[in-house]
């Protein structure tokens, strides 16, 4: 077995040309990874996303081979996979108004070119969801807006347009899907590349905590901070310190990794409906 990259959250591996993905118990906020881990929020991811894809499969074709026939020191935290040639694009889908997109609405009434309604505030659910791609790599090292234009003009219309419309449909089949048990998704990132045969593929992670943005429908209310059971409210604690947001980053005090282990444990029981056990390899 072949360690072939370090992600801030992800470590892959080939292994008799197939890749290990492996999701590790590490955190990061702010392209920055935090020196303390969250137990368990690796198996929890990789199983999320596991369920999903397996719920996803009649939508688009997924990189994943197997969820179990993974090296055993991994555990839960893994997936066999296809390797896949990667686009590199963040298709990101936005049913609701909050982080970046946020922002960049109330700047210019737009989010990676696609105008919005007047007197939208935090939090609003969106008229139809939308396609709001970010670069892969860019010069900051951080994600930035792009256009669909730009997407078109990066990979061609055909593919621009394959990957716009199955972002949305990945979204609005997972939407309803948390929806029916209490959940919203607010917004996600989706991955896709092309296997050996060229067939655009659903790749990386799908519809968990680092993805996405989980709210408690009970508790929505648009015109301010939502309740996360998602990395964001690991994101929010560390926007209370004095720290500027480059390496390394803070240690994450004991309370708070409790709270976002409980959180990520609760969302992933609520939408697969099955009991979490505790336990993982990190």
């Amino acid at each position: 077995m072949k360690h072939i990259h370090a992600g801030k959250v992800r470590d892959l591996y080939e292994l008799d040309g197939d890749i290990i993905l492996v999701a590790s118990d590490r955190v990061s906020v702010y392209d920055v990874t935090l020196p303390t881990a969250i137990p368990d929020k690796g198996a929890l991811l990789t199983q999320l996303s596991a369920w999903w894809f397996r719920e996803l499969g009649d939508v688009v074709p997924n990189h994943v081979i197997s969820t179990t026939d993974v090296p055993a020191e991994f555990g839960r935290n893994a997936l066999r996979c296809k390797p896949l040639e990667m686009i590199q694009v963040e298709c990101i889908a936005r049913g609701y108004l909050a982080g970046l997109g946020l922002r960049e609405y109330q700047k210019y009434g737009t989010v990676s070119g696609v105008p919005l309604p007047a007197g939208l505030v935090e939090g609003s659910k969106l008229p139809e969801p939308i396609f709001t791609p970010t670069t892969k790599i860019s010069d900051t090292g951080h994600d930035e807006f792009i256009t669909f234009d730009d997407v078109v003009n990066q990979v061609g219309r055909e593919t621009a347009e394959r990957l716009r419309d199955l972002t949305i449909e990945i979204y609005q089949r997972g939407a309803a899907r948390a929806e029916q048990k209490g959940i919203i998704i607010a917004d996600t990132k989706f991955e896709f590349g092309r296997d050996a045969d060229g067939t655009l593929t659903l790749g990386d992670e799908v519809l968990t905590s680092d993805s996405s943005r989980f709210w408690p429908a009970d508790q929505w209310k648009p015109g301010g901070p939502q309740f996360a059971f998602d990395k964001q409210f690991v994101r929010d604690w560390s926007s209370t310190l004095e720290w500027d947001r480059t390496p390394p980053g803070p240690e994450v005090p004991a309370d708070i990794v409790k709270a976002t282990r409980q959180r990520y444990t609760e969302v992933f029981e609520r939408i697969t409906g099955e009991t979490w056990t505790p336990g993982s390899q990190s």
